[in-house]
């Protein structure tokens, strides 16, 4: 976080000559509303990321403990769990805590010798969040490991970031979140931005947008695991309507006025309100994290996860998720039982209008790319 602050303070310095450099190289061509291209960019997504060996397939989800995007590491896991399509293997590179950003922590029971011990041929597909450094020497290396036996690499977001470190994204096409386009052009030679797609592979190393591209993406790759039937199942049951990768990446990016908005919100974290989410075993992931994330995400609220008695709770997932002893004098963040889970976005985006304005809900869509819409009544 501290990094993009640093780059986003330089940017308010300099004026307008510098917001290319944090949004993006230059400006998009416009977005083209074709329905055949449409199916044909999902159906290619969906060829790429079928594993080439038989059997049952292995998705390893790799987090790194000193800091790991909350929706970016949940989310897949969730997801892939409800699906029931393969052997979903969470794994960090060391076992144990694993602190997430902007809010919560779990505790991974397998490091990445574990899993190598375990799995000696490799992960048919890894996963690859956001993390707060994206060159950690054992992530890069085991990356490298994984793609040369053969693994499917899908980088979630800034995840990119930690898969280009791998060596992975020279020469190839990519998504990635909107903040990154240019950092990544640089530093990867013959690597191509590909914008107007929510997800998209290029032999073997698969990108997505934005924090909130995950939930199209892995249904995308729920498909190509599972077949479209599976897929379009899990989809209404988490209250999606469509995985398509198309999206309009023209709105995403910085102008001065955002810039400095998000500066005035992060050089206010001292100003923080501690805010509470009751968490119960059976917790929904998904909720949880896009909850968890959105507030987060506006400058204003900690969030801390509690239950009675301090300790873990067993998510509905599996997933152990630490959580502190209650405290009936702060405010709770409520998730609500009877929304379908990608609803939960929605519904904390609109309390966030209602609490902290629309700007501050605006910057909270650009920062996870989430284009809506969005009906708050």
């Amino acid at each position: 976080m501290w990094r993009r602050v640093g780059r986003l303070a330089a940017v308010v310095a300099i004026g307008g000559a510098g917001l290319a450099a944090c949004g993006g190289a230059g400006p998009l061509p416009p977005a083209l509303a074709d329905p055949a291209l449409r199916e044909q960019q999902r159906q290619a997504f969906v060829d790429a990321m079928k594993p080439a060996r038989a059997g049952r397939p292995v998705v390893a989800i790799v987090a790194l403990n000193e800091g790991t995007e909350v929706t970016d590491f949940l989310l897949p896991h969730a997801l892939l769990q409800r699906a029931g399509v393969a052997d979903v293997q969470p794994v960090a590179v060391q076992r144990g805590r694993v602190q997430l950003t902007p809010a919560l922590a779990v505790d991974l029971p397998q490091s990445l010798a574990d899993f190598d011990r375990a799995h000696p041929r490799g992960a048919d597909i890894v996963i690859v969040p956001a993390m707060v450094q994206d060159d950690h020497p054992a992530v890069s290396a085991w990356l490298k490991r994984q793609a040369g036996q053969g693994a499917r690499i899908l980088g979630i977001c800034s995840g990119a970031r930690v898969v280009g470190q791998a060596g992975l994204l020279d020469g190839r096409r990519f998504a990635g979140h909107w903040f990154d386009r240019s950092t990544l052009l640089r530093r990867h030679a013959g690597a191509v931005h590909v914008p107007h797609q929510r997800y998209l592979a290029d032999r073997g190393v698969a990108t997505t947008t934005g924090i909130t591209a995950s939930l199209p993406a892995m249904l995308a790759l729920v498909e190509a695991l599972g077949g479209r039937e599976r897929a379009s199942a899990l989809a209404a049951e988490i209250g999606v309507p469509d995985w398509a990768p198309e999206h309009d990446s023209a709105p995403f990016g910085l102008t001065l006025p955002r810039a400095a908005s998000y500066l005035a919100a992060k050089a206010a974290f001292w100003r923080h309100q501690r805010q509470l989410v009751d968490v119960r075993d059976g917790a929904d992931d998904i909720a949880l994290a896009l909850a968890a994330d959105a507030w987060s995400r506006t400058g204003h609220v900690q969030v801390n996860a509690v239950a009675e008695g301090a300790g873990r709770v067993r998510l509905a997932s599996g997933l152990a998720l630490q959580v502190g002893g209650a405290d009936a004098g702060l405010p709770r963040i409520v998730l609500a039982p009877g929304l379908k889970p990608a609803a939960q976005l929605d519904r904390t985006l609109c309390e966030i209008d209602s609490r902290f304005g629309a700007a501050r809900r605006q910057w909270v869509m650009q920062e996870m790319e989430y284009a809506g819409p969005l009906a708050c009544g």
